[in-house]
């Protein structure tokens, strides 16, 4: 897969940042060390440059019911800057992205987010399924035109609001608004992939460089720190904690029920979905807290009663609550919080336990009573 940089590229080159290939994208995973930038988020403010995340446009008079047939929620609970979270699946109810959904606030029609690298593909998804239904509506894959900067951490809030042209500190969850930062109009989202507070800034590709400076004297992030952020949320990454081929998982399995909206008359997958809503997924997706200092990676497996149970999709040690924690999928007969566990690590069974996956909750009450 080729590389492509972000328009930012050079200025991070020139920070000292070390680089990683991430979906087809060099993009930074740190500036300085993964716990400086972690613990910026959590204890004040960091920025994190994620131009890697594509962008698709879709307006026209069917884009509503396009939107609908090939997302889990219902975009028509969406008002002018509402924004949501949802799933994409196939017709087996396998999720084949996670995004985030963009009602215009000041024009008719929608943007929605997927991963890296997934541009391309959903867009060629919405122009397939718009065509089959003979439906009218233009649909673009927009990722060139926009650099995206997230702002996050207890401090994002006045951090923003001392560069943008409009007070953006009323603004509500899953919401956005459009306001000028260094001169550049930008859709500015309370949006984030981090656990905390902060926004998600969309700007013009072109004039990312002067809305990065805006936030000059932030802490620098990198995808190291955005990882571990997202894990100790208990945030899935699209690839690793599910994948259509490497790792089918139904939303249902992966605990993203929420986002699915059976009052929907129909969307793709809903039926399978239906049937697993009524007989109950065999596997779910379960928190770990992994005793001593061992770090269960991707694809280690777990064991209970002598036999294997489940496998590892995510896991770190936590920089906030300074214990080892993961996430993974075990048989739904061992999912209940509280069960015991061992996962393999190197050769050895290291004990585990079923924890709440916002770990920052399910753990962080214990550690703060400690």
């Amino acid at each position: 897969m080729s590389s492509h940089k972000p328009p930012l590229y050079q200025i991070h080159h020139a920070a000292g940042a070390d680089f990683t290939d991430f979906g087809g994208w060099e993009m930074p995973v740190s500036f300085d060390s993964i716990r400086t930038e972690h613990a910026a988020v959590r204890e004040s403010v960091g920025v994190f440059d994620v131009s890697h995340m594509s962008e698709v446009s879709v307006r026209g008079p069917d884009a509503t019911e396009l939107m609908n047939v090939l997302t889990t929620n219902d975009v028509r609970a969406l008002e002018p800057g509402d924004a949501q979270y949802s799933c994409v699946l196939d017709d087996r109810g396998v999720i084949l992205d996670d995004i985030v959904v963009y009602r215009d606030p000041d024009q008719d029609g929608y943007l929605f987010v997927p991963n890296a690298g997934h541009g391309g593909q959903l867009t060629d998804r919405w122009i397939t399924r718009a065509a089959e239904r003979g439906l009218t509506v233009s649909v673009e894959d927009v990722s060139t035109e926009f650099g995206l900067l997230a702002v996050q951490g207890p401090d994002a809030v006045e951090t923003v609001e001392s560069v943008s042209s409009d007070s953006i500190a009323d603004l509500s969850r899953f919401t956005t608004t459009r306001t000028e930062i260094a001169g550049s109009n930008c859709l500015v989202a309370r949006t984030g992939y981090t656990g905390e507070d902060g926004f998600e800034i969309f700007v013009p590709s072109n004039d990312s460089g002067s809305v990065w400076n805006a936030f000059d004297g932030v802490q620098p992030c990198g995808l190291g720190a955005r990882d571990t952020l997202r894990l100790e949320a208990g945030l899935l990454l699209s690839g690793q904690d599910f994948d259509p081929n490497a790792e089918p998982r139904t939303p249902l399995e992966a605990g993203l029920g929420f986002v699915v909206d059976f009052s929907k008359p129909e969307f793709i997958g809903r039926e399978p979905l239906r049937d697993l809503e009524t007989e109950g997924p065999d596997e779910a997706l379960v928190g770990l807290r992994i005793e001593g200092r061992a770090i269960a990676r991707h694809g280690y497996s777990l064991h209970a009663d002598g036999n294997r149970i489940g496998r590892v999709t995510s896991g770190t040690m936590s920089p906030t609550l300074e214990v080892p924690i993961a996430l993974g999928y075990v048989d739904a007969a061992y999912a209940d919080e509280g069960t015991e566990l061992a996962v393999n690590v190197r050769d050895r069974d290291v004990d585990a336990t079923v924890v709440g996956s916002r770990f920052l909750t399910s753990i962080g009450t214990e550690t703060t009573e400690k």
